[in-house]
């Protein structure tokens, strides 16, 4: 019997698992406006090729192509893929989608005038390698784009909740490093100019803390799977301890929930 990390396939059947359960989508309609927050400040032309990873239902692939981008975007959860396709019809929006993984992007080199991802590709097991393939799928000039995590956010502290109750597996990073300036240039290297700024995701719930705690365990995959996982006690437990988190950075009432996630939006250019 092994008690070393498992094995990378494993890894990402996992995360596959965990991304295609509850419904993403339920997430993804309130944080829109983010969305296309970071993808005006791109300052994308009509015709260029812009790669989305991680794209999940569409939120910065829409934005991306209603500005005449040509858009190819790629997801691990076919799931996903579906309801960002359907979304992209119901606006006649031409968006290529693709089954996709971030570590290994199954494109050629530089094809892509902007590769950007959003909360997405810094859930992947190993982030030397994301970094390479960014660089690699990216045209120089060109402009690498993601929206990270940082480590003082809401989001990572309810990554810390979660923690104690369902364990990442071993060897896994914690994906709030992405929100670290200097682990992404680290990651990317020496050879490439990176701009950050700390930008503010606003979740705006209509409904209060309690029912945003339901919410997020119905439809947000690794909650979803965490309470899975666990017995009646233990799920009591985390339940409580989500509540009790939600309700010290809720900036709403009792029948409006509304928390500010700071994170790192980082701008690499490729020469």
């Amino acid at each position: 019997m092994t008690t070393g990390a498992p094995p990378l396939q494993h890894l990402k059947q996992m995360a596959k698992a965990t991304w295609m359960a509850g419904d993403f989508g339920e997430i993804a309609r309130y944080n829109q406006e983010t969305g296309i927050a970071f993808v005006e400040r791109l300052g994308l032309t009509p015709g260029a090729k812009v790669l989305d990873v991680g794209c999940g239902t569409g939120n910065q692939s829409l934005p991306a192509a209603r500005k005449g981008a040509h858009v190819t975007a790629v997801d691990i959860a076919p799931n996903l893929l579906t309801q960002a396709a359907q979304r992209a019809r119901a606006e006649k929006l031409d968006i290529e989608f693709r089954e996709g993984d971030a570590e290994a992007l199954p494109f050629g080199d530089d094809e892509f005038d902007v590769v950007m991802s959003a909360f997405a590709a810094i859930f992947a097991p190993r982030p030397e390698k994301v970094a390479l393939e960014f660089l690699r799928v990216c045209r120089h000039p060109g402009l690498i784009a993601m929206a990270n995590i940082k480590p003082s956010s809401f989001i990572a502290a309810q990554f810390v909740v979660m923690a104690r109750y369902a364990p990442p597996p071993k060897g896994f990073l914690p994906p709030v490093l992405w929100g670290d300036e200097a682990v992404v240039r680290q990651r990317f290297g020496p050879s490439v100019q990176i701009e950050t700024t700390t930008q503010i995701m606003r979740m705006d719930l209509p409904f209060g803390v309690a029912e945003a705690v339901a919410h997020s365990r119905k439809h947000l995959g690794p909650i979803h799977m965490a309470f899975a996982g666990l017995d009646k006690e233990k799920q009591k437990g985390l339940e409580a301890d989500l509540l009790t988190l939600w309700s010290q950075y809720n900036k709403g009432d009792e029948h409006h929930t509304i928390v500010e996630n700071e994170y790192l939006e980082v701008h690499v250019s490729s020469q």
